[in-house]
Parts: C-alpha cells; structure tokens; sequence
C-alpha cells in the first residue's frame, strides 16, 4: 500500500501498485482529466453562443481561421487533428450557418481557402471576448506572472503531443 492524493488535499492509503510510476503523473492525469471536461463543457457553451446549431467541435476551427486567416482545409485538419471527410463536413456545416466562406487558392486554382465572413468574424470575437473576460474574473487572484507561466507550459505540453 502506498498513499495517493485524492484531489482535496488530504492523503488516503491506496491499494494500487506503484508500477513505478512517479505520483506526479497520476496528480497530472487527475488535474488534466478534470479540466478537459471542464473545457469540453466550456467549447460547446461558446459554440452555441456563436450560433445555436454550432458543433462544439468547430469553435476550434473558428479561433484557427481568426488567429490565423485564410487556410486550406487541409491545414486546418492536420492542425486540429481529424481526416479530410471530418473537415469537409464541418466546413460545409459552417459554410451553412454563414460562419465561413471558400475562395479559389491563386497559388493552386484546384485548392480552396477558407476563411471567416465578416459576421462569422464578429460573432466569433464577441464570444472570445467573453471567454477571455471570464478566464480574467476566474484567474484575478492570479499573479500576472503565474498566468503567463500556465500558458507557457501548457504551450509546452501541446507542442510535445504534436510530435
């Protein structure tokens, strides 16, 4: 038996073997576990609030097209990690709703670009500013110095888990 932290800060007794695992890893599966359904909560919350008929999975592909502008979709979907046929639709769903729109790529007239409508960029970046004034009411306790540090690590963590 070994103890194991249970998320409140307490220590409890564990019957579950060591296997040489260090105890910060299942801390960090614990903590990440969490906060991505939290976050999954999160993206369809502010996907409605795009557009009602909004998959939360397209939220990532709006804040793409904004920080980014014009790509093909198949940077978009290397970028956000699904198949052509999975960004197609979500293309064409968002074509749809008037959130995107598709113009001939000048460097390669077989290829596309995507990119954001003037109301698909204004809806979007009304949402996002929401979102960014709740991470700043959530964090105010925060100093400025332990945000930026999340950030970076967190920038870490993902840049790793694209190799």
């Amino acid at each position: 038996m070994h103890e194991d932290a249970n998320g409140d800060g307490r220590r409890v007794e564990s019957e579950a073997p060591d296997n040489g695992v260090d105890q910060e890893f299942p801390a960090l599966e614990r903590e990440l576990t969490v906060f991505l359904r939290r976050a999954r909560a999160n993206s369809g919350e502010m996907a409605r609030e795009v557009h009602p008929d909004l998959e939360s999975s397209a939220y990532g592909l709006l804040f793409r097209l904004e920080e980014c502008g014009r790509q093909r979709a198949t940077e978009l979907a290397a970028y956000i990690g699904v198949g052509k046929a999975t960004m197609s639709r979500q293309l064409r769903a968002l074509e749809e709703l008037g959130l995107v729109a598709r113009e001939p790529d000048p460097a390669d007239g077989r290829a596309w670009l995507v990119h954001l409508t003037d109301g698909g960029r204004d809806r979007f970046r009304r949402v996002r500013d929401a979102r960014r004034a709740r991470y700043v009411r959530e964090l105010v306790g925060w100093d400025p110095h332990e945000v930026a540090e999340l950030a970076r690590l967190l920038h870490q963590l993902n840049q790793g888990m694209e190799k």
